[in-house]
């Protein structure tokens, strides 16, 4: 009698091992294809373009505010360094544009300076964005 019990309490646990294979899997899987959003770092307010068209996605986003300052990757830039960060950034993935979002208030001089050196980091591609009006 004894044998049949121990047997029987055997077989009948649950083997999770196939049940955390499968959420593991799954969990690869979300990463994998996940979207990961880029952001400049800081809100600005962009200005309004009838003729604005929509961009699926910007690789490498520069923002400016309306005090001066220029943000990459949620960190503020010196203009200085701003060709360096572009060329690093740009290094990492060659077919990637650039899109700028400058603040409504910001001073046309960064716009053109921002500009400038993506011309001279090697990236053709290069967008401001504005809202679309």
């Amino acid at each position: 009698m004894r044998g049949n019990r121990s047997r029987e309490s055997a077989q009948s646990e649950v083997n999770m091992t196939p049940m955390l294979d499968v959420v593991f899997i799954m969990l690869i899987f979300f990463i994998v294809t996940a979207s990961f959003v880029k952001e400049a770092g800081v809100d600005v307010i962009r200005p309004r373009a009838v003729t604005a068209d929509p961009k699926d996605k910007g690789n490498i986003l520069i923002a400016i505010t309306e005090n001066g300052q220029i943000w990459i990757d949620r960190r503020q830039v010196d203009p200085r360094s701003l060709r360096a960060s572009i060329e690093r950034l740009h290094g990492e993935n060659p077919n990637g544009a650039i899109v700028i979002q400058a603040d409504q208030k910001s001073q046309n001089h960064l716009l053109v300076a921002v500009m400038d050196a993506a011309k001279s980091a090697g990236v053709n591609r290069v967008a401001i964005a504005a809202e679309g009006g």
